[in-house]
């Protein structure tokens, strides 16, 4: 399994995310902020997701090219 960290509030939405994964994000029309498709918020605007390990690599790039570096990626057991 794969946990995905995401700080949604100091997303500026430059759209990296969706670009490396358009299954798991997705830009938001209200307020041009990325959302993580099936992410909870858990505390302070940080949401969190547990995807399969098949979306690890997506999620990675979406990780490394995001610019303001928001989206944390780590293997779970």
């Amino acid at each position: 399994m794969v946990r995905i960290f995401f700080q949604r509030n100091k997303c500026i939405g430059c759209n990296a995310c969706v670009e490396a994964n358009r299954n798991r994000w997705r830009m938001s029309r209200k307020d041009g902020k990325s959302n993580l498709v099936g992410g909870k918020e858990k505390r302070g605007g940080i949401f969190i997701a547990d995807v399969e390990d098949e979306e690890y690599r997506s999620n990675l790039k979406a990780s490394k090219n995001c610019a303001s570096k928001i989206i944390i990626i780590e293997k779970i057991k």
